[in-house]
């Protein structure tokens, strides 16, 4: 008899990274519209829980109206002789993973940031209960992770309900978070991998270290350490460090030798603490985005709660889209909040004195892990709307950016290097011309030109203030 064989849709790894539309949603769980929202396992004595229980606090899936959109939480209690309080990041990982095992059902991202969308198809084939999604959760969270011997779940729409408990849960993961501080880079022999997102990123691998948590904040070092432990083929697994290649921008050949095997040889080198050259690659469920912003040659910060435009003119949706996929973006960098709270927060490209705007709400809750000397010279939605308005507070508050500026290049000679391809007649023409002091530039490739020109002339010119 099959696992899932009282289950009316399919469930399997086949599953993982479908996306559902809004036309074919029948409802939407959680998601940016949403406040709150979370999940949370807690582990427990083993005659704590009721093993199998599935409850449902609030309004059921059947009674849902179609297209409508409801706070969600997913608790999970679990317990086993082998069961300890570390892992319960790891577990809560995993909903991740079992919720997208399950046909037209589509989850993403983690903690209080959880979207969910179930579709139409799979209503009509009659998957119109959250006891249904809490029966394979348990099984699949049973059957992957044998050391639960016991599990119960529940789930809870009701919106008094979700806040209270929505409260409790950020609570448990900065305790968490508070637990992993502390640990250095330098004082471990091995990082940790995770290749959970590449059913949505192919080519992404999250490489965990005690300074560099996961991009989506939910997996600490000492997480992944544990879930390698206890499923050593599982999708977190053990890096070596190897060779200390660049301590400033953070390369190891072990981190490198990881990347290139979990992307099948499309990523081969990976920078952990710089947005730039070979920046870690980010996967869809990171919690912010750091962006490079040219016209002041800083940085900024966008996280995925904020609503309104950066101050580049662009929503979180749109620089995520740019930064996602599991490729490698010069400038645009996936990251979690916990990351920003580590002394190797790009460290490569000025840490703190590289940050020029961040929503004032992420601003608040990095509070005391911002350099005092700092905190009031990084702009937010409050203090400015445009970029010529940034570059104005940043003179007026002596960002140590503006240490950085010197006059655009307003005509360059630039360094042409001719290489021939195989056809001798239509060579391929690199042309690298200096944008700014930090050594950034613009780089023009022409492969199988044939081009006829006395004098090409690209020309930046600076905007007068």
């Amino acid at each position: 008899m099959s696992m899932f064989e009282d289950i009316p849709v399919d469930v399997g790894v086949i599953y993982e990274g479908e996306r559902i539309r809004g036309p074919d949603m029948f409802v939407e769980l959680g998601g940016p519209k949403i406040e709150n929202k979370f999940e949370l396992v807690r582990t427990r004595e083993i005659d704590d829980i009721e093993d199998g229980k599935i409850a449902v606090i609030g309004t059921d899936i059947k009674a849902m109206e179609e297209g409508s959109r409801w706070p969600l939480g997913i608790f999970i209690e679990v317990a086993g002789k082998q069961v300890e309080e570390e892992l319960e990041g790891v577990f809560e990982r995993r909903i991740h993973e079992y919720c997208n095992f399950i046909e037209g059902f589509m989850h993403l991202n983690q903690r209080y940031d959880i979207w969910l969308r179930l579709s139409k198809r799979s209503v009509k084939k009659g998957l119109n209960s959250f006891n249904l999604i809490g029966k394979v959760l348990q099984r699949l969270f049973k059957s992957e992770l044998p050391i639960i011997e016991k599990i119960q779940v529940t789930f809870i729409t009701d919106p008094d309900g979700v806040k209270e408990k929505w409260e409790e849960a950020l609570k448990i993961y900065e305790a968490r978070d508070a637990r992993a501080r502390g640990l250095k880079d330098e004082e471990v022999d091995s990082f940790y991998g995770c290749s959970l997102c590449q059913s949505f990123a192919p080519t992404h691998v999250c490489i965990i270290t005690p300074q560099r948590y996961s991009n989506c904040g939910a997996i600490s070092w000492f997480d992944g350490r544990a879930a390698a432990r206890i499923d050593p083929k599982g999708p977190l697994f053990k890096i070596e460090k190897g060779e200390l290649l660049d301590p400033i921008k953070g390369e190891f050949s072990g981190g490198n030798d990881a990347v290139k095997d979990k992307s099948l040889g499309e990523i081969t080198r990976v920078h952990l603490y710089t947005a730039f050259d070979y920046p870690h690659t980010s996967c869809g469920c990171f919690e912010a985005t750091a962006f490079y912003i040219p016209e002041v040659d800083g940085m900024g910060i966008v996280h995925r709660d904020f609503k309104g435009v950066a101050v580049n003119g662009l929503p979180f949706s749109t620089m995520a889209d740019s930064t996602a996929g599991g490729r490698q973006v010069d400038g645009f960098h996936g990251l979690s909040i916990e990351y920003m709270r580590s002394p190797k927060f790009l460290q490569a490209d000025g840490g703190w004195n590289r940050i020029v705007w961040m929503p004032s709400s992420v601003k608040e809750r990095l509070g005391e892990f911002m350099p005092e000397d700092i905190a009031d010279k990084i702009a937010t939605e409050k203090d400015v709307e445009t970029v010529d308005e940034l570059k104005t507070f940043l003179e007026t508050k002596a960002h140590p950016v503006v240490e950085r500026w010197e006059a655009l290049v307003v005509e360059a000679e630039p360094e042409v290097e001719e290489v021939v391809a195989e056809d001798p007649v239509t060579p391929t023409i690199a042309t690298t011309i200096p944008v700014t002091a930090s050594g950034l530039g613009l780089k023009i490739i022409l492969k199988g030109a044939k081009i006829h020109a006395n004098k090409i002339i690209i020309r930046l010119v600076e905007k007068k203030r």
